[in-house]
This record gives structure tokens, sequence and C-alpha cells, in this order.
């Protein structure tokens, strides 16, 4: 597949000569005595060491949260659940992931971020151990909320420390490289752990993440600088009043809803792609892993390519661009007949480009967005809205899709897919409302003080 847009240099419409919320003159970047800034188009040593770190980081992450749509069908049947209690199961990390992003904004930017990041993926690690060592329902469902608890914040400390330490330029290659955490985990992590479950059964995928998790968390204590920089900016409020600030910040708040829809058209969908493929699509559980490994493997050609367009083309037009496609080929994947594996890896590799195609964009916009001082903090609430918004989508999601049978096909799949388009349409006019109010901003060279009276 050719992702087709122009290829003309248009200048960023949130860069931070732009941006109606970073003035030029603000620097964003770490100065440090060891570690010289690298030129605009390339990175240093150190710099490719952090995205190699939090690429590993978030590939656990998004391993832990993926997982559980293939191994949907293995759980439905292991411990005799309906669709409903299953999706509850999966709205379950993303309630507690949203709660606890929430309550940890206000501090967010009150700390060494490094600290925060391996505070959080310790408890991370804790409960994806609990989900290896479920044997009921209840107790899946109190793992999953453990979690969230703390993978949930994982991501918005992710991207803080993307904001802190990478120039505007920069992060578009950076998010690229970053999110390539979902294409190895189709490529490697999902493969080999529906592998394992059906060796053994779902819990070894949960220990195998374990296991990884636990050597990256050692390689980021030991290769990671503090990232301090935004200590600087003396924080004269309270965490509550901190919280309260960011929130009522109106251009913010345009932004958290935008990033809270950005998410639910994937919630919809996604616990029972596995359901679907094999049940509807006739995919045998062993050629499952053909399918998550082929459309991963695409996808580490797809996802850099749509970052390196982000940082040289006007991001919102790829991310209309990437809503469009991903309509498209989002109804046609819902509405399939059984077809041939290839027919399926085909157009899974198609819907999954659009996806990225948004979701890169989208991510940069948003990092760039919020000032140094409010970054954590703005972070934490975004991804505890998406996080909150995709566990009722998948709730609902739950409440829609119906099985008779175990072995049945999933009904009303055809509906989430129609229903995500809608989402998606609606988040493409919030952002497009954000790239006009940065371009008006930047036309009328309007201050960053006037903006916020």
């Amino acid at each position: 597949m050719t992702i087709v847009v122009s290829a003309m240099r248009i200048p960023s419409i949130l860069n931070p000569h732009s941006s109606f919320l970073i003035p030029p003159s603000s620097n964003l970047i770490p100065q440090t005595s060891n570690l010289s800034m690298p030129k605009p188009s390339s990175f240093s040593t150190y710099h490719k060491i952090i995205i190699f770190l939090l690429a590993l980081t978030q590939f656990t992450i998004v391993l832990d949260f993926m997982v559980m749509s293939p191994l949907g069908d293995f759980l439905i049947k292991a411990m005799h659940i309906s669709p409903g209690q299953f999706g509850i199961a999966v709205s379950a990390y993303a309630f507690s992931a949203g709660i606890s992003g929430l309550l940890a904004a206000g501090f967010a930017d009150r700390y060494d971020r490094k600290k925060l990041l391996l505070f959080f993926y310790s408890g991370f690690i804790l409960g994806t151990l609990a989900c290896g060592l479920a044997t009921t329902y209840p107790f899946l469902i109190f793992a999953r909320i453990l979690t969230g608890l703390f993978g949930g914040v994982m991501g918005s400390v992710l991207m803080a420390i993307i904001g802190d330490v990478f120039k505007p330029e920069l992060r578009g290659r950076v998010m690229g490289f970053i999110q390539m955490g979902f294409a190895a985990s189709s490529v490697l992590g999902i493969p080999v752990g529906i592998y394992l479950a059906n060796i053994w059964d779902w819990h070894a995928p949960f220990l195998m993440i374990v296991g990884l998790a636990l050597l990256i968390f050692i390689l980021v204590y030991r290769f990671m600088e503090p990232v301090v920089h935004h200590l600087s900016q003396n924080q004269k409020t309270t965490a509550l009043n901190h919280f309260r600030n960011v929130l009522a910040h109106p251009p913010y708040q345009l932004a958290f809803l935008a990033t809270a829809l950005l998410s639910i058209g994937g919630f919809l969908m996604m616990p029972f792609g596995s359901a679907f493929a094999i049940n509807n699509l006739k995919i045998s559980p062993d050629q499952l892993p053909i399918l998550y490994m082929a459309t991963g493997i695409a996808s580490l050609v797809i996802m850099p390519l749509v970052g390196r367009l982000s940082d040289r083309t006007n991001r919102f037009k790829i991310f209309l661009f990437g809503s469009v496609w991903a309509s498209i080929f989002i109804v046609i994947y819902t509405n399939l007949p059984v077809v041939p594996l290839w027919a399926v890896i085909v157009l899974n590799i198609l819907l999954f480009a659009g996806i990225m195609s948004r979701m890169i964009p989208a991510s940069t916009i948003m990092i760039s967005l919020p000032r140094l001082h409010d970054r954590g903090a703005f972070m934490s609430i975004s991804s505890s809205l998406q996080q909150i918004a995709g566990g009722i989508a998948a709730a609902f999601a739950g409440l829609i899709v119906t099985q008779k049978t175990p072995n049945s096909p999933i009904e009303h799949y055809p509906t989430l897919g129609f229903i995500s388009v809608a989402v998606m349409m609606l988040c493409a006019y919030l952002i497009y409302k954000v790239y006009l109010m940065t371009r008006q901003a930047s036309k009328e060279g309007v201050s960053q003080a006037k903006i916020e009276q």
C-alpha cells in the first residue's frame, strides 16, 4: 500500500514558532552538560538510546493491552463467560487507567519523569503478574484493574518525556518509532503469546510480558538520565489547583475531547477482533498469529513513513487522509463474508495503515500543545479521558455484539463498524477546530498571554 500525501514542505501549524501556547522564545529542550543538542534533522546517540528504551517500554504496555483481544476467544471458552463479560474485563483496565491518570495529573509535573516512569512501570509489572496467575473471572477483573491503575499512566509519562527531550521538528519521527510498539506487538508479541496460549493456556502470554518487562525496567534504570527540566518552572499552586488550571484551560479542553474520541473507534472493534476472525471469517486459532504477524510487519514500514511525513508536511492533512482511509476499510472489513486468509490479511493491513495515519499525527499535535510546566498534567488528563471513553466504548460494544453459542458467529459486528466511522468523523471535526485556532493565532501573531485571556 502506498500512502499518497503531498511531499511539499508546509510549516507545521503547531511548531514552537506558530503555536499560540508556546512563544517563540520558550526553550522546551533540556540543556545538559554531557549531551550536545542534535541538529534538527538528526538524533544524538543518547537520543537514540532513549527512543529505543521508550519503544521497548511502549511495546510491553501495548502488548499487555492488545493481547486481550486475540485471547478473547480463549478466555470466553476457558472461563465460560459471555461476550458482555469479556467486554467488562477489557473495560476494567480502561476505567482504572482513566481514574489513576486523573489522580496523578496534579502531581505529574512535580517529579522527575524518570522516577515516575519506574514507579508506575513496577506497578504495571505486578498487575500483569496477577493476570498471569488469575484462575477465576473475579480475580481476572481485579488483576486488570490493578494493571490499569499503573499501566494507564505510563502512556502519558512516555509522551511527556518525548515532549521534554525532543524538539518539535523531531517528534513526528520519534512518535513513528515509539508507535512501532504496536507493530512489534503484532509481529512478535501477539503471535508468540497466541502460540504459548495454544501450547499451555491463556496465562502464558502475561507471564511472558512480566519477564520481558523486568529486563526493560533494569535497562531504563541504568541508561536513562533524569528528566527534570520541567521542574525549573516554579509551581506556585497546589497539585489540586494545578490540575484544575490545566483542566479549565479552553484550548486544552478541546484537545481533551478530541483525544478521547480518538480511541473510541479502536475500543469499539478491538475487543472482539479475534472472535470475529475465528467465528465469522473462519480463521483458525493456528492462523491467527499469521494474521497479526503480517499486519505487524507491514506496520514496521508504514509507521516510520507516517512519522517522517508528519515532520515534513501538514499533520492535519495526514490525519484527515488516515481518517477517511480507515473509515472505508472499517466498513469493508466488518461486513466481510468468509474469504481466503490472504484477503483478510490484505484488508487488515490496509485498515491498520489508516488507523496509524490518524494516531501518529494526532499524537504529535497533542504533544506540542501544552506548555512545558503543564505537559505532564495535560498528558495524564488526556490519557485518562481517552481510557475512560475507551472503557465505555468497550462495555458498549459488549452490549451490542451477541453470540448464541461459544462457536457461533459474532452478531452485530458491522454495527460497531458504522458507529466507529461516525466517531472518527466527529473526531476529525474537532481536530480541524484545533488546526483552525492555531493557524489563526499564527496569522495574527497573537501572543500566548492574549490567547489565554
